[in-house]
């Protein structure tokens, strides 16, 4: 095995081992931040749960805050990927329903849930959680609108999209939390809802809207 495909199995093997640990800290902070609260657990008591330094904690994170942006840029990435693997040639809002359908039936239910449950029950996180969302889920729906409409992603027609479609993906995700059910499904028939509501597809509008 020559030098480089040494130093590539390396870097691999270093990617898996810090997204296990990742997982692993994000387990047991959800599960004590469960237990008691948000603001009462310390990063201490996560490192102890996690069977780590505090010292490797904080190379993971740089705060406890940021254990709850795992999800969001968990889901952030699957649903950049569903989209880019849809159809170029597919309806944008037909692409976006499947695409998002298909990210979110791939995670897990009940660290959904969990996650869930720490967001919903601690007010002080909201803020951040939200930002997140924002910042990188809305963000890639709206890149993905983008491209297909041959906008800026920065222009008012794949942010209001974007914005929208995160509308109903959060609408599906409390309806799901509250009445239970498939969360993929809510997403899908949310979507759909949108779809019916827009009547057309964005890329038969003309250039302005109005």
């Amino acid at each position: 095995m020559t030098a480089e495909p040494r130093d590539t199995l390396a870097r691999e093997l270093q990617s898996k081992r810090v997204e296990l640990l990742t997982e692993e800290i994000e387990r047991v902070a959800l599960g004590l931040f469960r237990e008691s609260s948000f603001a009462s657990v310390t990063v201490e008591q996560i490192a102890a749960g996690a069977r780590i330094s505090v010292r490797t904690f904080y190379r993971v994170f740089p705060t406890k805050e940021d254990v709850l942006q795992v999800q969001i840029d968990r889901r952030a990435g699957a649903v950049r990927a569903a989209l880019d693997a849809r159809p170029p040639d597919e309806a944008p809002l037909l692409s976006l329903r499947l695409g998002l359908a298909d990210a979110v039936s791939r995670e897990d239910p009940h660290l959904t849930r969990r996650w869930t449950e720490v967001v919903a029950g601690n007010a002080e996180v909201v803020k951040s959680v939200l930002g997140g969302i924002t910042l990188k889920t809305q963000r890639n729906i709206a890149e993905f609108f983008a491209s297909r409409l041959g906008a800026p992603s920065h222009s008012l027609v794949p942010t209001t999209l974007a914005a929208a479609a995160t509308g109903v993906l959060q609408s599906a995700h409390t309806h799901w939390f509250v009445d239970g059910g498939d969360l993929a499904e809510q997403v899908s028939q949310g979507i759909a809802v949108l779809e019916h509501a827009l009547r057309t597809d964005p890329e038969d509008w003309p250039a302005s809207p109005g």
